[in-house]
């Protein structure tokens, strides 16, 4: 998604740009500014501030990733040594026989 909101904002610029070529006026506090690129900028502001949301939330939740995965390999790695006798256990044993 902070991909997709980088190429939405990259063409939004590209038509408020365009837009005020054809209109020859790129101050945004003039009178006659194009409507349409007074729009395009909004859209492209929200877009730009969704985008730097998204990227704090990763960057918040990335060390909550490392600490799971690193949970996670603990995990494996002590089922892999308590494990593999773990088929042949009594309880699952009478299951296997009968």
């Amino acid at each position: 998604m902070i991909a997709d909101f980088e190429r939405m904002a990259r063409e939004l610029d590209f038509q408020i740009n365009a837009e005020e070529t054809k209109a020859g006026i790129s101050d945004v506090n003039h009178f006659a500014y194009p409507t349409f690129a007074k729009a395009a900028r909004l859209r492209r502001d929200n877009v730009k501030n969704s985008q730097s949301d998204l990227l704090r939330q990763r960057t918040a939740a990335e060390p909550c990733l490392a600490e799971a995965e690193a949970e996670l390999s603990k995990a494996q790695m002590l089922e892999s040594r308590s494990g593999r006798g773990h088929d042949l256990e009594p309880g699952n044993r009478s299951a296997m026989i009968g």
